[in-house]
């Protein structure tokens, strides 16, 4: 395992700390870096570029002339791409440029990142991030101290507000916590400042045989079983529901016509 100097923000040193093979000695990977770089980049588009076509410029939409007769070349709108201030064609239209990239390739980018930045000399590791104000200039004065280069990824675990508010006002120097860390950052800056406590969760996180936590399953309610008795005793209350009866239609019912009246009355009938 490689091992590095712990430092204060003195730059002096105040112990050592172990580092991950797994994690900081790992083989770099450009493909893996290159990959999750325009991943990160294409993330961060806002997609919102739009031209108006034809339809949506100003402009009438009468035929300027006839169509045949005049000699010129035919027209049909104002508003047509071949004219100035006509409308565009095939220009772009708001989209969103993002996509999922796997998270084993992530984490294998990350591991590089770390690596490469661990191999070329470039990461401190810093007992804590205890500034006793939210200024500046002692940030500032800090990273002087501590082999300070154009460009600095500071990276801290946990809420620091002091820090929050010293850094944000340092051109090339940025704040990101451990749990949000882009390879993308690592290789966009010079230098890697890392606390103690961040080394750690990183260890922990990338550590690519770790065992995951699974996540305890909730308890299902048992099903309650249904009495028997009850059910039959339902089914026998409900009485089956009778077949309607089919009636004739009364036109075609026989009809009866009386010829006279009398006690002997004559009748026929007939469909």
């Amino acid at each position: 395992m490689p091992v590095v100097d712990v430092v204060n923000l003195d730059g002096k040193k105040v112990g050592q700390v172990e580092l991950a093979d797994a994690v900081f000695g790992a083989k770099v990977n450009p493909h893996l870096l290159h990959e999750a770089s325009r991943w990160y980049l294409r993330g961060l588009r806002a997609g919102t570029h739009k031209t108006k076509d034809k339809s949506e410029v100003s402009g009438a939409g009468r035929k300027l002339w006839r169509q045949k007769g005049t000699g010129r070349a035919r027209v049909g709108s104002i508003r047509s791409p071949l004219w100035r201030h006509g409308g565009t064609v095939h220009g772009p239209k708001p989209r969103d440029y993002s996509y999922a990239l796997p998270k084993k390739m992530l984490l294998g980018a990350l591991r590089s990142a770390l690596s490469a930045k661990l191999a070329e000399q470039k990461l401190t590791v810093v007992d804590a991030w205890s500034l006793d104000t939210h200024k500046t200039k002692a940030l500032r004065s800090a990273l002087d101290k501590l082999n300070g280069e154009k460009s600095a990824l500071l990276v801290a675990y946990g809420e620091n507000r002091n820090l929050e508010l010293a850094s944000r006002n340092l051109d090339r120097v940025k704040l990101v916590a451990s749990n949000v860390l882009q390879p993308y950052d690592l290789l966009n800056h010079d230098l890697l400042v890392l606390s103690k406590d961040a080394v750690a969760r990183l260890s922990h996180t990338l550590d690519p045989e770790r065992t995951p936590i699974v996540a305890p399953r909730k308890k299902l309610r048992p099903r309650p079983r249904r009495n028997r008795q009850r059910r039959n005793k339902r089914l026998e209350l409900k009485k089956p529901v009778p077949r309607r009866k089919r009636g004739r239609n009364k036109r075609c019912q026989p009809r009866t016509i009386k010829l006279f009246a009398g006690p002997s009355s004559l009748k026929r009938a007939w469909a």
